[in-house]
C-alpha cells in the first residue's frame, strides 16, 4: 500500500524502532478493493462455491522484503506470538494473493513453500520464479519477463535503436529483467551504453550520478524495469534536472502507472512507450470504487489515508496522527471520488485490477472444483478426492495446476511452471486533456503467435518523445553506407564502430555490413564499391599503339616487296648475281613474312592466333637466319676457293645451299612441332599486373619450348655473327660480310635487349615489346643487307659492273 520506506534513527543508544512506511499507493488500495470486489462476488454466485464463503485478510507489504516477511508471519501465526496449528495441521490460509513486487515474492513464497500453501501473484514478472524447483508452489497471472525482454527486444530491433541504457530497481525483479534482456539482444547489433540500479533506499547522491551517466551518454533510448515505487522519486529528480530529449521505453510495473499521469510530467516524459498486462473487463468496479468513503470506513486507516494522498488534506486534526500531518489542512470526509482522481479511479482500462481480478477467481475456480470432486474421479492416490471439510493447502494446489476457466472472454489456466499465456498492450503516452498523459494503445505482442509475427505496431498512431511524429536515432556510430564496412574501435562495445571503404575488389550492398564481399574472379568492384562489374579485358588491339604498329609492319612489308621487284628487275645484272640472287629473294620472301607475322600478335589472343603467332614467327625468323648464314658460308668460301689447291666452293653449291637452309629451318620446324603437341600456346587471363584489368594474353605454355625457339634463333644468328665477322676484311669493293656482320650485330642487340624488356614489361606491353623487337631486327637486316645494292642498283648504275664489285679498275 506504500512504496517508500523511511528507515529509523539508528544511533546504537536505544533499541531502533521498526521502519515506517510512507507514500501511500491509491493504485495499490485499488487493486486491493477489486480483490474485496472479486470475493464478495463469488460468494454471491449461486454457481461458484455455493454454500460456501470465501474469507480474506489483507496486509502490507510496504514494497520491500523485510515488511513483506513480517506480513507473511503475520499470515501464518495470526496475531499472537503462541503456538499455531499451522505446524501441527491444515493451515487456516489455503493460498495467498500477492506479492506485486518480484523481490517480495521471492521472500514470500519461500517462506510458504514449507507449508505448501500456493501464492498467485498479479504483478510479479520476474523470470527466476518459473523454476519450478525454487518455487513450487508459486503461480502468476501475468506474464514473465522473459516474454517482456522478448518484446523489448523486438521493438528495439523494429526501429533501429542499438544504443541503449538500462535503469532498473535494485532488486530481483530488476537484475533477471536485465540478465534476460542482455541474452535476448545478443547478436542482433543491440549494445548497452551503460546499466544503473536506483537504490532500494532513496539517495539522491546516488541518483544523480545515475542522471549524470544519463546526461553525458550518446544513448537516447533508455529502458526501465522498476516498481513505480522506487521510479517516482528518480522521474522527479530526472525533471528537476531538465533533462529531456530521452526516448523511455517502461516495463510493465510502471508504464499505466497512474501516478506519472500529472501534466508536470508530460515535456519531460511523453511518448514513453512500453508493454503493458493486457487490459480486460470488471463490471461494478467503478461504483464500488467511488462507495469507499471515510464515513462510511471511519476506523478504517487505510481509507484515511486515501483521502490524505487524493485530496492532501488530513481526518485527523486532533490525535497523534495530525502530529505527523501537521502540514496538511483538514478533511471533512465528505469530499466526492473525481475523475481527476486517477490513481485510484481508474477503470477504464483495468489492467493490474484485472489480473488481481483472475487470481481471486482461479482460486475460488480451483476451489470449486475440489469441493465438487466425484468420489473415484479425484486426482490423488487412487483417484480419491480431497476432504471438503479439512482441505490441505497442497490438495490445493494440486486443483490450481490443472484449472481451467474463462472470465471476460479470456480463457486461463498455469503451464507446468505456473505461468500464463503470455500477452501485452503496447502503450504510447500521450498528450490529453488539460495536458495530462493519456495511455493510448498502439499496438500489441501475441507470444502465442508463430516466430516473427508476435508484434504488431501502429506506427503512425505513435508520439515519440518530444512530441515529434519521427522516431528518435539511438546508435553509438551512425549507419554505414553501401560500399562500406564496420571496424570495430578498439576498446569499446560492438555498436561503436567507424565506416571503412570496402578495398579494391571486394563490395558491400548493404547497409551496415560487418565484411565486404570479395567479387569473383572476372569482376572488379565499382568506383563506390557497391557492385561488381565485369573487369575491363586489356589485349593489344588496333589503338593509337597497335594502329602504329601494323603501319609500321605494313610499311616494312611492302618495302620488302619493293626492294624484292627491284632485284627481279635487275636480276641479270653483277651485283644481284653475285654471291648467288636466289639467296638474296629467299632473304626478302622471309624478311616479308617476318614483317606480317607482325600482324598476329594484334588482336584479340585465341588458341589458334596464340600457336600461330609464336610458330610463324620462330621459323620465318629460322628461315631468314639460314639464308643469312648460307650467303655468309658462300661469301666466306669464295674467297677462300681463291687459294691453290682449294675446291671448298664445291660443296657449297646451290642444291648445298638448299640443303643448309632447308636443315637449319627444320630443326626450328620440329621444336616447334614438340612445343605445339606438349605444351601449346593459349589465350591466357592475366590479372597480375593490374587486379582490376583483365590482360589477355597468350600464355607461351611451356617456358622451356618457348626459350628453346628463341635460343636457336639466336644460335643461328651467333654463327651467321661469327662468320661474316671473319671475312669482314677479304678484299673487294663490295664485301657483303661487312653487310652481314653489321646486321647481325643489330639483330643480336635487339634481341638481347628485348629480353629484360619482354620479362619486365606488364600487360599488353609485352606484346608490343615482342613486336617492336621483330620489326626493328626485321629493318635492321633489310637496311644492312639491300640498302647499299638497292643504292647502286637504283643510284650507281656505273658501279653495278664485275670489275667494279671485284675491286679492278
Amino acid at each position: 500500500m506504500h512504496y517508500r520506506v523511511e528507515p529509523p534513527d539508528q544511533n546504537f543508544t536505544y533499541k531502533p524502532a521498526t521502519s515506517e512506511c510512507r507514500e501511500f499507493d491509491p493504485r495499490s488500495f485499488r487493486w486491493a478493493q477489486t480483490m474485496r470486489l472479486a470475493v464478495e462476488e463469488i460468494n454471491k454466485s449461486p454457481n461458484l462455491l455455493p454454500n460456501h464463503t470465501l474469507g480474506y485478510k489483507i496486509y502490507d507489504s510496504c514494497a520491500t522484503h523485510v515488511a513483506a516477511q513480517r506480513a507473511v508471519l503475520g499470515i501464518l501465526n495470526g496475531p499472537a506470538e503462541t503456538p499455531n496449528s499451522v505446524c501441527s495441521g491444515a493451515s487456516p490460509v489455503l493460498a495467498v494473493v500477492g506479492d506485486s513486487g518480484s523481490s517480495q515474492s521471492i521472500v514470500v513464497s519461500r517462506t510458504l513453500q514449507p507449508f505448501r500453501i500456493p501464492m498467485i501473484s498479479y504483478f510479479s514478472t520476474c523470470a527466476c520464479l518459473s523454476n519450478r524447483k525454487a518455487f513450487p508452489t508459486f503461480f502468476r497471472v501475468i506474464p514473465n519477463d522473459d516474454y517482456q525482454v522478448k518484446a523489448i527486444a523486438h521493438l528495439l530491433r523494429r526501429f533501429g535503436w542499438t544504443w541503449i541504457g538500462v535503469v532498473t530497481e535494485d532488486d530481483e525483479y530488476g537484475r533477471s529483467a536485465v540478465q534476460g534482456l542482455l541474452k535476448e539482444i545478443k547478436n542482433t547489433g543491440v549494445c548497452l551504453a551503460y546499466q544503473r540500479m536506483i537504490p532500494k533506499v532513496y539517495s539522491r547522491e546516488k541518483i544523480l550520478e545515475i542522471l549524470d551517466v544519463m546526461k553525458r551518454s550518446t544513448a537516447r533510448v533508455v529502458i526501465s524495469f522498476a516498481a513505480e515505487g522506487e521510479l517516482y522519486p528518480f522521474l522527479r529528480e530526472y525533471m528537476d534536472q531538465n533533462i529531456t530529449g530521452i526516448q523511455w521505453i517502461a516495463s510493465e510495473a510502471w508504464v499505466t502507472a497512474s501516478v506519472f499521469t500529472g501534466s508536470e510530467f508530460y515535456p519531460f516524459l511523453g511518448g514513453t512507450i512500453g508493454f503493458a498486462v493486457r487490459q480486460g473487463q470488471i463490471p461494478g468496479l467503478r461504483n464500488y470504487l467511488m462507495s469507499v468513503d471515510p464515513l462510511r470506513y471511519p476506523n478504517n486507516p487505510l481509507v484515511h489515508e486515501l483521502w490524505g494522498a487524493l485530496y492532501g488534506c488530513s481526518l485527523y486534526p486532533s490525535d497523534s496522527m495530525a502530529q505527523a500531518s501537521s502540514q496538511l489542512p483538514p478533511c471533512s470526509g465528505h469530499e466526492p471520488l473525481q475523475e481527476k482522481h486517477s490513481a485510484y479511479m481508474n477503470t477504464s482500462s483495468p489492467r493490474i485490477s484485472y489480473t488481481v481480478y483472475k487470481a481471486v477467481y482461479a482460486i475460488a475456480h480451483a476451489l470449486h472444483n475440489l469441493v465438487s470432486c466425484e468420489p473415484g474421479e479425484g486426482p490423488f492416490q487412487n483417484s480419491t478426492c480431497a476432504d471438503a471439510t479439512n482441505i490441505h493447502p497442497w490438495e490445493l494446489q494440486q486443483y490450481l495446476q490443472d484449472v481451467s476457466f474463462t472470465i471476460s472472454g479470456e480463457e486461463i489456466d498455469f503451464d507446468e511452471n505456473g505461468d500464463s499465456i503470455p500477452s501485452y498492450d503496447l502503450i504510447n503516452w500521450q498528450r490529453g486533456a488539460a495536458g495530462k498523459i493519456e495511455f493510448v494503445n498502439v499496438g500489441l505482442y501475441d507470444g502465442a503467435r508463430e516466430a516473427g509475427k508476435e508484434l504488431f505496431i501502429q506506427e503512425d498512431a505513435i508520439i515519440w518523445a518530444g512530441h515529434q511524429r519521427e522516431v528518435l536515432v539511438s546508435v553509438c556510430s551512425d549507419s554505414c553506407a553501401p560500399g562500406t564496412r564496420k571496424a570495430v574501435r578498439r576498446g569499446e562495445p560492438l555498436c561503436c564502430f567507424d565506416c571503412v571503404p570496402c578495398d579494391d575488389g571486394k563490395i558491400s550492398n548493404e547497409r551496415d555490413s560487418i565484411d565486404c564481399s570479395p567479387c569473383p574472379e572476372d569482376y572488379w568492384s565499382n568506383q563506390a564499391r557497391t557492385e561488381c562489374i565485369p573487369k575491363a579485358v586489356e589485349y593489344l588491339t588496333y589503338d593509337a599503339m597497335g594502329l602504329t604498329l601494323t603501319v609500321v609492319a605494313v610499311v616494312g612489308a611492302c618495302l620488302t616487296i619493293v626492294v624484292l621487284a627491284v632485284f627481279l628487275y635487275h636480276r641479270n645484272t653483277p651485283i644481284v648475281r653475285v654471291n648467288n640472287s636466289e639467296l638474296s629473294f629467299f632473304i626478302l620472301l622471309s624478311l616479308t613474312l617476318c614483317f606480317l607475322c607482325a600482324l598476329v600478335f594484334i588482336g584479340e589472343p585465341t588458341p589458334w592466333s596464340c600457336m600461330l603467332r609464336h610458330t610463324a614467327f620462330s621459323i620465318t625468323f629460322s628461315l631468314c637466319i639460314s639464308c643469312i648464314l648460307g650467303k655468309t658460308l658462300v661469301v666466306l668460301a669464295a674467297f677462300t676457293a681463291t687459294r691453290p689447291g682449294n675446291n671448298i666452293m664445291k660443296w657449297l653449291g646451290p642444291k648445298q645451299q638448299r640443303v643448309i637452309i632447308s636443315a637449319c629451318t627444320f630443326v626450328q620446324v620440329i621444336i616447334c612441332a614438340v612445343w605445339l603437341i606438349t605444351a601449346p600456346p593459349f589465350p591466357y587471363k592475366n590479372t597480375r599486373y593490374q587486379r582490376s584489368r583483365i590482360i589477355l594474353e597468350c600464355s607461351v605454355g611451356s617456358d622451356q619450348a618457348f626459350w628453346c625457339v628463341l635460343g636457336y634463333i639466336g644460335l643461328l644468328a651467333a654463327l651467321c655473327f661469327v662468320l661474316a665477322f671473319l671475312a669482314r676484311k677479304l678484299p673487294g669493293n663490295f664485301n657483303e660480310a661487312k653487310y652481314i656482320t653489321f646486321s647481325m650485330l643489330i639483330f643480336c642487340a635487339v634481341w638481347l635487349a628485348f629480353i629484360p624488356a619482354y620479362v619486365s614489361s606488364p600487360g599488353k606491353f609485352t606484346v608490343a615489346v615482342e613486336i617492336f623487337a621483330i620489326l626493328a631486327s626485321s629493318f635492321g637486316l633489310l637496311l644492312c643487307l639491300f640498302a647499299p645494292k638497292c643504292y647502286i642498283i637504283l643510284l650507281k648504275p656505273h658501279k653495278n659492273t664485275k670489275q667494279h664489285l671485284m675491286g679492278k679498275k
